[in-house]
């Protein structure tokens, strides 16, 4: 059986909230699915000592360059993964297409993903509309006190 996850992450990499606000988010997140027939298995919050890859697992087929938008291999990726772990001290990398040095987050991912020092995951989340919506995401934000964008993740 696969997961799925709501990865909610701040628009900032390397943004962190208080831990009274990110309580606040993962109480609120939870409450999304908890009406008749909406269930999830776990919300929690997760902060990292430095910028982390929030990758959507098996949903992310195509990257393209913002610079040029030449098509970037995914093994590329891969193999920057491979030789820097998850966790990056900068972003800024030079892209195989064009040469151009761009930081990652601004790379145009076919599903997003992000890079950041929190997160806020729901896993296995059901309800009659999976994702969070514009309403949803924009209380997400005013309770962290910073805008945060979704990534759907399955592994």
């Amino acid at each position: 059986m696969s997961d799925h996850y709501i990865r909610l992450v701040p628009t900032d990499p390397s943004w962190q909230p208080e831990p009274e606000a990110a309580a606040a988010v993962v109480a609120y997140v939870a409450s999304l699915f908890s009406g008749p027939g909406d269930a999830v298995d776990e919300v929690k919050q997760t902060s990292y000592d430095r910028v982390t890859l929030i990758d959507a697992g098996m949903d992310t087929e195509r990257i393209t360059c913002p610079r040029c938008a030449g098509d970037i291999s995914m093994h590329w990726l891969g193999d920057l993964v491979r030789e820097n772990g998850t966790s990056f001290d900068h972003l800024d990398v030079a892209v195989p297409c064009c040469g151009a040095v761009v930081e990652l987050n601004t790379l145009h991912y076919e599903d997003p993903i992000g890079f950041a020092r929190f997160e806020v995951s729901a896993l296995n989340a059901t309800r009659a509309r999976y994702e969070l919506d514009t309403n949803e995401l924009a209380r997400v934000a005013d309770l962290l006190g910073h805008p945060v964008a979704q990534i759907l993740a399955h592994y």
